[in-house]
């Protein structure tokens, strides 16, 4: 018998995930919206200070410089997660589910390709044994209401913005994928081998959109769960292997 009940899990799940997704979302848009701040807008400096003891023993435990502009992103991603505590509207959800997943692209660095490969391929078989050898995976992406996948309603068209059944996309399966372009595309070489260029970049790119097509055409056909992992591994190491092997830079890229 569970200790807590299911409503006390999502109701603390929603209280974090809101703190989380003000925040997150806030920082995602911030650059965004300075393009639609007026040159002359009154922008002030604030600083939030804490700090520990007195005197020569003092320590400082939080020290955040902010801006006007950062208050009214922070304001505007305050009305999305009261929108979200609210209704859990399908749109409120995504929001803060891809702010979680561009600022987890942002903050996870992967230093070569070859630790990307290994962190893929462990990954490949997490998924795959917890959506096939178990219920557990569909049954913690169905039950708790919280901005941990995004959801596309399949329903639209019928129910418009009100739409209430959903194909899912859990974070991880944009977040880790997402570290194998990245990686092509920072140290040890920028881009590609040869500078300037954004060959692997956008070949991995395009291997994302290609596993993530075929994983919705599989779950449509045989009206089943798919680990999402199981076809987007193969393709964004595949292609940028075969890429690799065509221009005869295999040794080199994942050195």
């Amino acid at each position: 018998r569970a200790i807590f009940s299911q409503e006390y899990i999502n109701l603390l799940l929603s209280m974090y995930f809101f703190v989380l997704g003000i925040l997150a979302l806030s920082h995602t848009i911030s650059p965004m919206m300075n393009r639609f701040f007026p040159a002359n807008f009154p922008n002030k400096q604030y600083q939030l200070l804490f700090t520990q003891g007195s005197g020569e023993s003092k320590e400082e435990i939080v020290n955040y410089e902010f801006d006007t502009k950062d208050l009214v992103c922070l304001a505007l991603s305050s009305v999305v997660g009261v929108w979200y505590l609210l209704r859990k509207h399908w749109i409120a959800n995504n929001l803060f589910g891809l702010a979680f997943s561009l600022n987890g692209v942002e903050l996870l660095h992967l230093n070569n390709v070859s630790t990307g490969c290994i962190l893929l391929g462990g990954l490949f078989i997490y998924d795959v044994f917890w959506v096939f050898g178990t219920n557990v995976m569909v049954t913690v992406a169905k039950s708790f209401e919280a901005p941990i996948k995004l959801v596309f309603p399949q329903d639209l068209l019928e129910k418009g913005l009100e739409a209430d059944n959903f194909a899912m996309l859990g974070l991880g399966d944009i977040v880790i994928p997402g570290e194998d372009p990245r990686s092509l595309g920072s140290a040890p070489f920028p881009y590609s081998l040869k500078k300037n260029t954004h060959t692997y970049f956008y070949t991995s790119f395009v291997a994302y959109i290609f596993g993530l097509g075929l994983t919705i055409f599989i779950m449509h056909i045989f009206k089943h769960a798919q680990p999402a992992l199981l076809y987007l591994v193969p393709a964004c190491i595949g292609f940028p292997l075969l890429v690799a092997l065509a221009k005869g830079e295999v040794t080199e890229m994942f050195r």
